[in-house]
C-alpha cells in the first residue's frame, strides 16, 4: 500500500513487554488516543522519498516474471478435520488463513474478494471457497489496509461474530453492525473459549482514507489453546526488535505465520515489509518451532519477480540450517496440522 507523505516524529512506545497481562473483557467499550504515530519504528517517507520513487520505483514485477503466474502454488483441498487438542492452518492466500485451534475456527484478515483498492486483480483464486467453509467462530485483523481489512469479504459474516481488532479499529467494525468487538493494544489480552488471543506488536502503520494516517493501531496475534500451543500471525510487519520481545513474553511458539512477500524496491518498504531472509531471521529472535510464509502470490504489490520469495525463503531457511519439515512452505489452499501433545 501507499505511504504517507508526511514525516512523522517517534516516540518510543512503553515497554511493557514482561509485565504481567491481565484479560481485558470482551467486546469492551473503551476510548483511545486520536493518533498513534507515536507507535511508528520508522517515520513514514517524506517529499524526498517519494521524489525518488517517483523517478525510479517500480509497483509491479517486470512483464518478463509475469509469465511466472501458472506456476504459483494453488492446491485447494478440503479442511482437514479437528478437535480441541489439534491446531491446523489453510493458507487461503495471501494473510488470510484459516486457523483451527483449542475447538475454534478463526479467520485471519480475511480478504475472499477478487480485487481490493489500488492493485490488479489476484492472481491465485482464494484456496478455500466461501461456502466451503464450517462456522466461523472469530475473526482476527491485523491493520487496516485494504488489502488486510477487505469490507466485501466481512459483510459475508453474521453480525454476532466475534471481531479481535488492534486499538482504535473497533469503530470501522460497529458501524457495520457488528456486536461483539475486541479492541486491544499491544500486550493487552482477551479470551474466547478457552482461547487467548494476546496482540502484539509490529513494525507498520495504518490508513485507509486520505485523512486518517496512524488514526488506528496496527499489530499482531499470538493465539494459544489451553494445551499451551501457540500460533503468531504476524499481520504486516518489518523486520526489527519487536520478533524478540514477542518470543521473550510468548516463548514456546509452535507456528509462526510470517510474510515474506511485498519487499521491493528495499529502500522503499523495508521498514514496513521483511523479504525472506529477514523473516528467517525473525525465526531466531521469536524462538518459534515452525513457520509457515504468506503475504505473497496473490496480490501483486511490489517489484520483486513472482516467484521469488519462495526461492529465497527456501534458501535462507536451508543456510540458517533448519529442518526442511518445519519450513510449511504451503500451496495456497494447502493445510498443515499441528499433533496434539502426545499425539
Amino acid at each position: 500500500m501507499n505511504h504517507q507523505t508526511q514525516q512523522q516524529s517517534l516516540t518510543p512506545a512503553p515497554d511493557r513487554t514482561l509485565a504481567p497481562t491481565s484479560l481485558r473483557p470482551l467486546a469492551e467499550r473503551r476510548t483511545w488516543p486520536r493518533s498513534f504515530a507515536d507507535r511508528l519504528t520508522a517515520p513514514l517517507p517524506g517529499v524526498k522519498a517519494l521524489a525518488r520513487f517517483a523517478r525510479e520505483g517500480a509497483v509491479r514485477p517486470d512483464r518478463s516474471c509475469m509469465e511466472d503466474v501458472p506456476q504459483l502454488p494453488f492446491e485447494p483441498g478440503p479442511l482437514p478435520r479437528t478437535d480441541a487438542d489439534t491446531v491446523a492452518v489453510t493458507w487461503v492466500g495471501h494473510a488470510s488463513w484459516v486457523l483451527r485451534i483449542g475447538g475454534l475456527t478463526v479467520l485471519t484478515d480475511p480478504v475472499w474478494s477478487r480485487k481490493i483498492l489500488g492493485t490488479p486483480a489476484r492472481v491465485t483464486p482464494p484456496g478455500v471457497a466461501w461456502n466451503a467453509l464450517p462456522r466461523i467462530d472469530a475473526v482476527v485483523i491485523s491493520h487496516n489496509h485494504y488489502d488486510h481489512l477487505d469490507a466485501p469479504t466481512l459483510k459475508r459474516l453474521p453480525r454476532e461474530t466475534p471481531v479481535f481488532v488492534p486499538a482504535g479499529l473497533g469503530r470501522w467494525f460497529r458501524r457495520r453492525r457488528f456486536v461483539r468487538v475486541t479492541e486491544l493494544d499491544w500486550w493487552e489480552a482477551a479470551e474466547l473459549h478457552g482461547v487467548r488471543f494476546d496482540c502484539v506488536p509490529a513494525h507498520h502503520w495504518s490508513k485507509r482514507a486520505l485523512t486518517d494516517t496512524c488514526r488506528t493501531l496496527w499489530g499482531g496475534w499470538v493465539l494459544t489453546d489451553r494445551n499451551g500451543q501457540k500460533v503468531y500471525f504476524a499481520g504486516d510487519t518489518g523486520y526489527g526488535h519487536w520478533f524478540e520481545q514477542i518470543g521473550a513474553r510468548h516463548p514456546d511458539i509452535d507456528l509462526a505465520l510470517l510474510p515474506i512477500g511485498a519487499y521491493e524496491p528495499r529502500w522503499w518498504l523495508r521498514d514496513v515489509h521483511c523479504d525472506p531472509e529477514e523473516a528467517v531471521r525473525a525465526m531466531d529472535d521469536l524462538g518459534a518451532r515452525r513457520m509457515a510464509p504468506m503475504h505473497w502470490a496473490t496480490f501483486l504489490l511490489s517489484a520483486e519477480p513472482v516467484l521469488e520469495p519462495l526461492h529465497r525463503v527456501r534458501e535462507a531457511w536451508r543456510a540458517a540450517d533448519r529442518s526442511r519439515a518445519d519450513l510449511w512452505d504451503l500451496a495456497v489452499g494447502a493445510s498443515r496440522v499441528i499433533q496434539k501433545p502426545g499425539g
